[in-house]
């Protein structure tokens, strides 16, 4: 399957204040290379030239470790007010042929090809507007829960702060990994609003939306957890950096 009517978005404008530094979070040193660099090489095996990574905190300093290594777009999100006005923001370049957006992070270093293009062919496949990359954990905690209905269809992902009882016990989690129809995404961003706790713009609020709307929603799960863990903490990035080394020899 061809991926030139892919565009993609790589999220890279948090602060990552749990590493205790004042350093962009994805510019932290993975296997001797930035987190956010690990992302934008797997993303350029899929469409080389669509790919657009979000700024924010310290932008500068992000922008010139990228430029180091390769070409990409950069679009900033002047505020830091969700990932939904992140990704709005990175839209705008998002020209013809774009048919399809595929939304990445920037602190999620393992990520690999295979996954990310099998996320796109059922995507394209199933002509759905939203497809939500997911995982089973054991333990599930901290993380947003997919919630299906009785017919197994997506209702919402639930933010673990959100959950009720039920909902707690679920144990598919959210990965951050999305793919979206774009002219959907486009309008979808206008509806949502910052009514919650944190006063921000959730990318996840598009799926009740879509839901709403009667629209095809895709969960696709994945076997292997390693490749979605995020890095927020120093702990999380000494876990990231032993497990590079365990999947680069168990690759063929």
């Amino acid at each position: 399957m061809k991926y030139n009517d892919v565009g993609i978005i790589i999220l890279a404008a948090g602060k990552g204040t749990r590493m205790k530094s004042d350093m962009p979070k994805v510019l932290h040193m993975v296997a001797g290379k930035s987190m956010v660099m690990h992302v934008i090489e797997t993303a350029k095996k899929i469409t080389p030239d669509n790919i657009h990574v979000v700024v924010g905190h310290k932008s500068q300093d992000v922008k010139d470790e990228i430029s180091k290594y390769c070409n990409v777009n950069f679009a900033e999100q002047k505020q830091l007010i969700g990932t939904g006005d992140a990704v709005k923001s990175a839209t705008p370049g998002m020209s013809d042929p774009i048919k399809n957006i595929l939304v990445l992070c920037g602190d999620v270093p393992l990520i690999q090809e295979k996954t990310i293009k099998n996320l796109i062919d059922k995507h394209k496949q199933n002509c759905a507007k939203i497809s939500v990359l997911a995982v089973d954990l054991d333990d599930p905690t901290g993380y947003g829960r997919i919630v299906l209905d009785d017919q197994n269809r997506m209702l919402c992902i639930r933010e673990e702060t959100d959950t009720n009882a039920d909902e707690k016990k679920i144990k598919t989690i959210n990965t951050g990994t999305y793919c979206f129809e774009k002219e959907f995404l486009i309008s979808a961003l206008d509806e949502i609003n910052p009514d919650n706790n944190q006063a921000e713009y959730y990318l996840t609020d598009v799926i009740e939306i879509a839901q709403k709307k009667n629209e095809k929603i895709m969960v696709v799960t994945m076997n292997d957890y390693r490749q979605v863990i995020g890095v927020n903490t120093l702990v999380d990035l000494n876990l990231v950096e032993n497990l590079i080394q365990d999947m680069e020899n168990q690759l063929p």
